[in-house]
């Protein structure tokens, strides 16, 4: 099965084989070796000095985590969206009692930075900015480090907390270069691991903002994992084999290099914007800020999206992701992060050619004679 979904990615056979591997005590020393390795490649590939914290949950999870350890019921958050990840991380933070102001942006299109600072110029109580780095439901990627630095040019202090779940560990995302405050990703995105655990930076500006805040936690609780690293442990009893499963991973990344793992998402996403437009199939995201993790593309017009998905998965072994919200039957997604390649991809692309005119859709001449 070619799985081009943009979470949970394939793993290499290395990862899957160490998840075998015999149970350990997750409070003696082999657990706390293997923690602080993951630990030392989380911060390089973070490129943080500050603290990084790795918890057994979902992607959501450490959205909730940032929520909950940063902020107080009733505190004004700006809350920056550009598909449904974005309304996502501000209904948390609605949820636990901060007063989100949104600001949305169309989907398919980036946030602009002078809104943004528009918005935190005009209300002077927004003390913490949500923000999407990568939103996998439209295929775009937010310019993060202009979003950074607008906002610091207007409030210096704030609190930006960042959903880096499908970005960090395939796209340019330099937290401690780019001022960001608590930035979190998944492992089951371009890390390469089954889903499971993230892994949240903190910056000092976020300490002091944990020092302060009182929404209730505890499972979450960020003071209570940073006093267990300093003993090799986490608080809860972690999932142990995912763990080795990334202890693995790690180990592939580092020996890459971030300039590896961009330039390798790079082409992967240029490779699969230009097999998608080859086919006459229209691009949903503004491509000039198309995502290298994952590529949003129109259902054409006269084909059903959900028989175009069902037909890729069961007589062409494709598993593409359909669209969420309010773009349910519109679009259609291939992820290209991670564990991918173009061999892959243009896998997809002849399925899509032999699909596509089944549901009634005309391929362009060139690529009809291919």
């Amino acid at each position: 099965m070619n799985l081009r979904i943009p979470g949970p990615t394939p793993c290499p056979d290395d990862v899957l084989e160490a998840m075998s591997r015999q149970m350990i005590n997750h409070r003696g020393p082999e657990f706390a070796e293997m923690l602080e390795r993951i630990t030392a490649g989380l911060k390089r590939l973070f490129q943080t000095e500050h603290d990084v914290l790795t918890l057994t949950t979902s992607g959501t999870g450490a959205m909730e985590a940032m929520v909950v350890n940063m902020l107080s019921p009733g505190d004004r958050v700006l809350g920056v969206s550009i598909g449904s990840f974005g309304d996502r991380f501000a209904t948390i933070a609605e949820t636990y009692g901060a007063e989100v102001e949104r600001l949305a942006f169309d989907w398919g299109t980036a946030a602009d930075p002078q809104l943004v600072a528009d918005a935190l110029e005009k209300d002077p109580k927004l003390t913490a900015v949500l923000v999407t780095h990568n939103e996998t439901s439209t295929g775009v990627t937010n310019d993060l480090q202009a979003l950074a630095s607008a906002i610091r040019g207007v409030r210096p202090d704030a609190l930006i907390l960042v959903d880096a779940i499908s970005s960090l560990g395939s796209l340019p995302c330099p937290v401690d270069a780019w001022d960001l405050d608590v930035v979190a990703t998944g492992s089951q995105k371009g890390w390469m691991v089954p889903p499971g655990l993230a892994m949240c930076s903190v910056s000092p500006r976020g300490w002091a903002a944990f020092e302060q805040a009182k929404m209730p936690r505890f499972y979450f609780d960020f003071g209570k994992a940073r006093d267990f690293l300093t003993k090799g442990q986490t608080p809860w009893t972690p999932a142990v084999s995912l763990f080795y499963a990334l202890d693995v991973a790690l180990e592939r990344l580092v020996a890459e290099g971030i300039g590896g793992i961009v330039e390798r998402h790079v082409i992967l996403g240029k490779h699969t914007r230009r097999g998608v437009k080859a086919l006459g199939l229209e691009l949903f995201a503004d491509e000039a800020h198309a995502s290298n993790t994952v590529t949003a593309v129109k259902v054409p017009d006269g084909v059903d999206g959900g028989k175009l998905n069902k037909l890729m998965r069961e007589e062409y072994g494709v598993v593409l992701a359909g669209g969420q919200g309010k773009l349910a039957g519109q679009i259609f997604r291939i992820g290209h992060l991670g564990w991918a390649n173009t061999d892959e991809l243009d896998a997809t692309f002849d399925a899509l050619r032999q699909a596509l005119p089944r549901l009634g859709f005309q391929l362009p001449e060139a690529a009809r004679a291919r």
